[in-house]
């Protein structure tokens, strides 16, 4: 850059500016006329190899802000104006809602809804980024077409969840959505066919941490529970199984072995499965991995009857001595 003030020092007017020191240094006699120059430009940055072609630096392109919807004004802001100008930004708000596509109409409600979703299942900030890039692709694909918007929220951040390996189950999204499990299951099989994405099923060691935190289970029971998931594991005993019911039955074992009083009930709750789903797959685990478990004798006590008239224990059933006891008082009557 060339300035067109003279130098203080040597009179010439060939000024230098050092754009990385923000400097005006003169090239005769090097004095440094301003060293605190700021600069105002756009802040261009590179990144190639070569330093070729700048490109400009920015807020990171985020699919949860697709673009910049313009709203002309809000309700509480109109409620001040008068009744002809009040009357003219409503016309104004409502051409504004039409010019939109439907695609942006699409995303403004589809995204307001998966932030709610999101945060009620307190979910990081990279999963549901990645929620609303499955759903963005899905919108442009066409594929949202004829099905509810909850459904396809609810399945993309199903999809984005197993993606990222964070333990989220189908009834626990079911739960916060509002959406039955049937149809969140359906509407992620058709995304990840049309969009060819291949999900992996989630790890049960995943699991584990969730339900022993919520169960205030000890570190020893975690370790131990993690061990035995890996023998079974060796074994082939996961293949085909829900992997909650899996990270439940092992810690319910690894409980059992180190004498922390938990109930099934519990367990079942924690790990959003039924209690018969919980036994069977822990009596697998005692099966297969030969555990040292004792089941408890329950000691049922045995009341005694009593005949009404004779006042003696019966050892027979009630209903045979109630017979006898007619019987008896007719034979006194004959």
């Amino acid at each position: 850059m060339e300035a067109k003030h003279k130098c203080p020092e040597c009179g010439h007017d060939k000024l230098k500016w050092n754009k990385e020191k923000g400097e005006i240094i003169c090239k005769y006699c090097g004095l440094v006329l301003d060293d605190k120059l700021i600069d105002f430009t756009p802040e261009w940055r590179e990144f190639d190899e070569h330093d070729q072609g700048k490109r400009r630096t920015g807020a990171p392109v985020s699919y949860l802000q697709p673009g910049i919807f313009t709203q002309v004004g809000t309700k509480s802001d109109m409620s001040v104006l008068s009744s002809s100008n009040r009357n003219k930004f409503f016309r104004l708000r409502k051409w504004q809602n039409r010019t939109a596509t439907a695609i942006e109409r699409n995303l403004q409600t589809a995204l307001s809804e998966l932030k709610r979703l999101s945060s009620s299942l307190v979910l990081p900030k990279s999963t549901e980024e990645e929620a609303a890039r499955i759903y963005t692709l899905a919108v442009q694909r066409g594929l949202v077409k004829g099905r509810g918007i909850e459904k396809m929220v609810a399945a993309t951040i199903y999809m984005a969840a197993k993606l990222n390996e964070i333990p989220k189950t189908l009834k626990e999204i079911s739960d916060v959505a509002e959406v039955s499990k049937k149809d969140i299951a359906k509407s992620y099989k058709f995304i990840s066919r049309r969009l060819n994405i291949k999900v992996l099923p989630n790890d049960p060691i995943d699991f584990i941490s969730k339900i022993s935190s919520q169960l205030g289970l000890s570190e020893k029971t975690q370790t131990q529970a993690i061990g035995l998931l890996e023998r079974a594991k060796k074994k082939g005993m996961l293949s085909g199984k829900n992997p909650g019911s899996i990270a439940a039955a092992v810690l319910y074992a690894s409980a059992k072995l180190n004498k922390e009083k938990k109930t099934q009930q519990q367990f079942s709750e924690a790990s959003k499965i039924t209690e018969v789903t919980l036994r069977n797959r822990f009596q697998e685990m005692v099966k297969e991995l030969d555990l040292d478990i004792k089941k408890r004798k329950i000691k049922i006590s045995k009341k005694r009857v009593y005949n009404r008239v004779t006042k003696k224990a019966l050892t027979k059933s009630p209903k045979k001595s109630a017979h006898k006891v007619k019987k008896s008082k007719k034979s006194r009557k004959k």
